[in-house]
């Protein structure tokens, strides 16, 4: 399911309205609960951040977690000698994405070593 239609169908729940038919739930209806209201607009507003800060030119699988399918799938692209660019291409996913999870895996070594602060050591820095 695509990011949009999720959003409108939480929107429609949240909003005490059935997204199938676009009857109002009755007043006994769970969707009608307080809490419950209150916890859709919470995922309403958490789907419309997310949604928010992805690039609109970000390829449509950066971010996604991995299947276990598409890891297998790249590891066996990259053992073959397939050029990153192209396994970008195929999974949908930016370059910087597949370095990364290649390097999860393993297969490439991981550009920087940080430590416990989360800022590069001093030599790898760039100086300027």
């Amino acid at each position: 399911m695509d990011e949009p239609r999720a959003l409108n169908i939480v929107t429609a729940l949240a909003n005490g309205v059935n997204p199938q038919t676009g009857e109002v739930f009755d007043g006994d209806s769970p969707y009608q609960s307080a809490e419950i209201v209150r916890a859709l607009f919470m995922a309403v507003r958490a789907l419309q951040a997310q949604h928010a800060r992805r690039r609109p030119d970000a390829p449509a699988n950066a971010g996604k977690p991995w299947t276990p399918e598409e890891d297998a799938e790249l590891l066996e692209a990259f053992d073959r000698g397939t050029p990153m660019a192209a396994i970008a291409q195929a999974h949908a996913r930016t370059l910087a994405g597949i370095q990364a999870r290649l390097e999860r895996n393993n297969r490439l070594e991981p550009r920087y070593e940080f430590r416990s602060s989360q800022r590069p050591a001093a030599q790898d820095r760039p100086v300027g």
